[in-house]
Order: structure tokens, then C-alpha cells, then sequence
């Protein structure tokens, strides 16, 4: 799903959407490394579960800080490089035509000395999970301020075009020192919306919606 995030281009005067560049690993760690090398993929980089089945260990997350540790993964996994955003990504939920945004804490920036000191593959369990909330943290307002509105819409009315969904989640980071250089770095459907603020109304308006709509079709 990421891959039409990247196929968008998506760029106006409210920022710039990517996607951090990723490889898919199916099998053998042994080949892990030639696959990061073949993909042009800078450390450190990001190991998620390819598959997703609600068990804690589909949502933990692992840092590899060098080349060395790769093999010590464990596939099926998407590696995806790290880019340092303070610390803060925001949970989008779209319902419908409906878009609500939280902050979430999530892995911290890592700089040259961390990149030199620190060696192996590092694990994070539950990370930017709704316990993990930063809404009401004091955040330096750089990294607290939420993705401008129009670059969400569009953004959600571009995916909702290719990928036919009207019930997902992204998850985005605005890259550290930047204020408009966004990146999408997970896209989920039909996630937990009890996780959203307000989730019961807009759930309940977007399902009699459906039904007015096909309602009036007939």
C-alpha cells in the first residue's frame, strides 16, 4: 500500500508526502544484507512483521544499527530507513469523508554518536500504541504541530482512489528540522478506531451515510 503513497508525487504549497525507501525480505536472513545493498538502504533502518495478525509480536518494531546485526532479524519483515522526527508521529484515522489526527510517541532521533556507539538490533514492543498518547505532552511545538489540513485531504482522497478504502489509518512523520517534509510509514485498514477520540459518532454518521446512499440510489 505504501507503493501508492509513493507513486502520488504529492507536493504543493501545504509539503511534500514520501515514503522512506524499503525493501521486503520473505525469507532467509542470510540474504539480508545483499538485498539492503542491492536497494541503496542507509542504516539505520527500521524491521517491521510482514504479517500483521494482532498478536503483540506483529506490532513490535526493531532498530538495526549495523550491518552486521541484519542477519539477526527474523523474516517475513519490511525494512524501511529511520528517519529522525522527533520522536512524535501522528496517527491519521479516515472514516469516510471524516479525518482525525493524534500524536503518538514513537522511536527516538538517532544522531552519528548513537550511530557509532550502539551496535546489534534493538526491539521497541507497542510502540505508538494508544497508551503511547502525546496529545497532552509538553512537546516543543515544531515537532507537536499536526500535518496542515489540505495536504490530509488530499492525501486521504488520493488513497482512497487507488487503494479503495474508506475505513484505514496512516501513520506519518514530519521529517526533524523541517516544518512541510512529511513521510507515510505505515498505512493499516480497518484499524482499532476505539483508539480515536470521538469514534462513536463518526463511525455511527459514516454507516447511516452508507445507507441513506444506497438508499437514494434505489
Amino acid at each position: 500500500m505504501l507503493e501508492g503513497v509513493a507513486d502520488l508525487n504529492l507536493s504543493d504549497c501545504h509539503g511534500k508526502v514520501g515514503v522512506p525507501r524499503q525493501v521486503v525480505i520473505t525469507k532467509d536472513p542470510s540474504s539480508i544484507l545483499d538485498a539492503v545493498t542491492r536497494a541503496g538502504l542507509t542504516l539505520p533502518l527500521v524491521a517491521k512483521p510482514l504479517v500483521v495478525d494482532g498478536s503483540a509480536k506483529s506490532h513490535e518494531l526493531s532498530l538495526a544499527y549495523d550491518r552486521f546485526s541484519l542477519s539477526k532479524l527474523d523474516p517475513p519483515l519490511v525494512l524501511q530507513e529511520f528517519v529522525n522526527h522527533g520522536g512524535v508521529l501522528f496517527k491519521v484515522y479516515i472514516v469516510g469523508e471524516t479525518i482525525k489526527v493524534v500524536r503518538r510517541f514513537s522511536l527516538p532521533d538517532v544522531n552519528k554518536c548513537n550511530l557509532l556507539n550502539n551496535a546489534g538490533v534493538f526491539r521497541f514492543p507497542r510502540v505508538s500504541c494508544a497508551a503511547a498518547s502525546a496529545d497532552d505532552a509538553d512537546l516543543d511545538p515544531a515537532v507537536a504541530e499536526l500535518p496542515p489540513r489540505p495536504l490530509l485531504e488530499r492525501l486521504a482522497r488520493e488513497l482512497h482512489r487507488r487503494l479503495g478504502l474508506r475505513l484505514f489509518n496512516i501513520d506519518m512523520i514530519r521529517e526533524h528540522e523541517t516544518r512541510d517534509r512529511f513521510y507515510v510509514i505505515d498505512i493499516n485498514y480497518f484499524p482499532g478506531y476505539s483508539k480515536m477520540p470521538g469514534y462513536e459518532h463518526i463511525f455511527t454518521d459514516f454507516l447511516l451515510s452508507l445507507v441513506q446512499s444506497k438508499h437514494k440510489r434505489r
